[in-house]
């Protein structure tokens, strides 16, 4: 792994498709205590006012993907970047470096055997290096697409197409240490937790 340190925790990179279940997963983690780093909620912060990245941004895109209020408008970018795969490549230009930044620093800054850093497009990056392990939350695509549909309000093609924009789940699969299967009952994914829970604890003391 680099970007590494001697204090730095165990690093377990959670990833998954588009509507899988990473929240679900990374929330019963939080709730044992781990750190959670997601990098959803970094990708915002790196564009809000007054940062380099939302002038990067605004500069790229346009007004049109501006609310009025001097933030960007999040739902207009969105549009634009699955519906455009060089659009997206040039957001991802702006923001990866600065979201991957911040991971490194957040990490430096912990005190913990080991902590989960939430990376959804973890097989389009290539970020594995910023991790020890790799855990995919994995669900078959027609169940990412029936909760995709149900959770933004938007049809069967809008959301095929998003899941387009992603790595497959084979792809996925294949750099997985880990996968936690989110179809079954909510017991069963707590379950699930807790015995990863205890395997990565483990790990990260052995490692101590």
């Amino acid at each position: 792994m680099t970007d590494s340190s001697a204090h730095q925790p165990l690093v377990v990179a959670l990833t998954g498709g588009i509507a899988a279940g990473k929240t679900q997963v990374s929330d019963r983690f939080a709730a044992r205590g781990v750190p959670v780093i997601d990098t959803d909620q970094l990708a915002r912060e790196v564009i809000v006012p007054g940062t380099e990245g939302l002038a990067a941004v605004r500069s790229t895109f346009g007004e049109a993907i501006m609310n009025a209020d001097g933030t960007a408008n999040r739902q207009a970018l969105s549009e634009q970047i699955f519906s455009d795969a060089d659009a997206r490549r040039k957001l991802e230009a702006i923001t990866h470096p600065r979201i991957r930044a911040r991971v490194s620093a957040a990490l430096r800054e912990l005190e913990a055997p080991y902590a989960l850093v939430v990376i959804p497009l973890l097989a389009e990056t290539g970020w594995q290096d910023l991790a020890d392990r790799v855990l995919v939350v994995d669900a078959p695509a027609s169940l990412q697409r029936a909760r995709l549909m149900q959770r933004e309000q938007i049809d069967a093609d809008q959301a095929a197409r998003r899941l387009a924009s992603q790595a497959s789940r084979e792809q996925r699969l294949a750099i997985a240490d880990e996968v936690i299967d989110n179809t079954a009952t909510p017991e069963a994914l707590d379950d699930a937790v807790s015995a990863l829970d205890r395997q990565y604890r483990a790990i990260a003391d052995k490692n101590r």
